[in-house]
């Protein structure tokens, strides 16, 4: 401490992280020292085998793509002095830091806290996820997080090698799930009011699928709301076909301000759609908390593929759930997101109308973190996405959202992930710049 001036806490805390690399050895009563010998170097093994056993397959069995690209692009950080237009998550000025911490806290006094909770998760966490949908507890399983929920979905509803119906264009960790788990992701195109129903039929009927996946709030990337007269359309086309809707409902806590259209499985009158809900998005992305809501058998199905895959969500964590959804702060944590998204999307609108006209989004989202930008036709998005990143903003391009060919170039802009509208408009007068590098016509 006396020679480099620094605190008994970061003292403990580098000889924590010694003793963690095995460099030194704790004796109680007696002292830290120097770990005895040197680790040994590490054996150098031939590995080229694996090529081999990862690709060799049954000719007739379904085809696995596991391919984590499209997911990792939301969750790389990007690196310093870059702006983040392309993140997936709250700013950290956003997110309730000190609300959190101090749920931890109170989770970690509750008597039984470090005991096995239910398989299928804290009564009362799955009723306050239950009412929020408009269901019961009994219909409710906790799960870790919003995509381990869309894993265990897809895995109990389809049959690998068999037809998954997506909306087209849709969250690549959504494609990702349904490749890796041998299922064929089909297209179903979407427009300003959401998924088309007389598509959605048609596409039941062309490919004999048993599930869609939809996200009919705040689509992710176009931000569009399933409008009120599809709604009912999209349960009696799914119905009719025998097959189940899973409902991402991901950007229920992400609205604008604006009343919210209930979820679908609050109006499902035949037990077709299969609930998908995460409080990730508005709190922070460590908080890997979210619930599976169903009606009748499948709701076994689901427990069991979860129960296989990971056994339970650990009980401190949902402990700590309840404690922050059941405080003061956190309705006003809700509303503090709503003004700071609302300001950031108005910030991001205003600058990308004098910037960039053109490309402004129209109609405007309601909610949700994300703008989902027409290009000009001939826009190599990777060129564009490589000269943004030079420039000094990291965006998205829009290719991986589409399960197939794309219609036209695209590009997904996020505002939740930066520190203001300062920054948005140095991000978009950075962006203009690379365009005007990449344009078709330069």
């Amino acid at each position: 401490m006396e020679r480099f001036g620094v605190s008994p806490v970061t003292v403990s805390r580098a000889l924590a992280a010694l003793a963690a690399q095995g460099l030194v050895v704790t004796r109680p009563g007696a002292g830290t020292f120097r770990a005895d010998g040197a680790a040994p170097p590490a054996a150098t093994v031939d590995t080229s085998w694996q090529q081999v056993a990862l690709t060799a397959e049954d000719a007739d069995a379904a085809p696995r793509v596991v391919d984590a690209s499209g997911v990792l692009a939301c969750l790389a950080g990007p690196p310093p002095g870059v702006i983040a237009f392309n993140g997936g998550y709250l700013h950290p000025d956003m997110q309730p830091e000190q609300a959190l911490g101090a749920a931890l806290a109170r989770a970690a006094r509750r008597p039984g806290a470090w005991e096995r909770p239910p398989l299928e998760g804290l009564t009362a966490l799955r009723g306050w996820f239950g009412r929020a949908a408009g269901v019961g507890p009994a219909q409710v399983l906790i799960t870790s997080g919003g995509q381990a929920a869309l894993t265990t979905a897809l895995r109990a509803l389809a049959a690998p090698g068999s037809a998954v119906l997506v909306e087209s264009p849709t969250y690549p960790g959504a494609l990702a799930v349904a490749r890796a788990a041998g299922l064929r992701p089909v297209p179903v195109p979407v427009d300003s009011g959401g998924v088309r129903p007389e598509l959605l039929a048609d596409a039941f009927d062309a490919s004999g699928a048993r599930v869609f996946l939809c996200q009919p709030l705040f689509q992710n990337p176009t931000g569009t709301v399933l409008a009120a007269g599809r709604r009912r359309q999209v349960l009696d086309i799914a119905h009719a076909a025998g097959a189940f809707v899973i409902e991402d409902d991901f950007a229920r806590r992400l609205g604008h301000g604006d009343d919210l259209p209930p979820t679908l499985v609050a109006e499902d009158p035949y037990g077709t759609v299969v609930h998908v809900a995460s409080l990730t998005k508005p709190t922070s992305p460590s908080l890997r908390v979210g619930a599976l809501i169903a009606r009748g058998p499948v709701m076994e199905r689901l427990r069991a593929i979860q129960v296989v895959d990971s056994f339970f969500v650990p009980r401190p964590l949902q402990e700590a759930t309840l404690e922050l959804v059941g405080a003061p702060a956190w309705p006003r944590h809700l509303r503090a997101v709503a003004a700071g998204l609302r300001e950031r999307r108005d910030a991001m609108l205003a600058a990308i109308r004098h910037r960039l006209p053109a490309l402004a989004p129209d109609p405007v989202p309601t909610g949700g973190y994300h703008l989902w930008l027409r290009l000009p036709d001939g826009t190599d998005e990777t060129a564009l996405t490589g000269a943004a990143l030079r420039a000094g903003v990291a965006v998205a391009p829009g290719r991986p959202y589409f399960p197939a060919e794309p219609p036209a170039p695209h590009l997904r802009v996020t505002f939740a992930y930066t520190t203001g509208p300062s920054e948005i408009t140095e991000g978009v007068q950075r962006l203009s710049r690379a365009l005007d590098e990449t344009s078709p016509a330069a």
